[in-house]
């Protein structure tokens, strides 16, 4: 009793027409899944930021807490 040969010829060329379709879908699922679970919610909270962003204000927050080196607190 003798054990068969392997079947090298062409064993890449079948193992890719099996995983390289798997690759792609799970890759462009992943991708999709990245877009609208990350970035999307992202790209919402910075124009909810900056909808209401006023950056006088805010210069004018940090010049009273003294950040700037250049620029003196006004005496109000």
């Amino acid at each position: 009793m003798s054990l068969p040969k392997p079947a090298m010829r062409g064993l890449l060329a079948k193992r890719l027409r099996f995983h390289l379709p798997i690759a792609f879908g799970l890759s462009i699922i992943a991708a999709v899944a990245f877009k609208f679970t990350v970035t999307e919610p992202r790209k919402q909270a910075y124009a909810d930021f900056y909808k209401h962003y006023d950056s006088m204000k805010e210069f004018s927050a940090m010049r009273e807490a003294g950040v700037f080196e250049s620029v003196r607190p006004t005496g109000k």
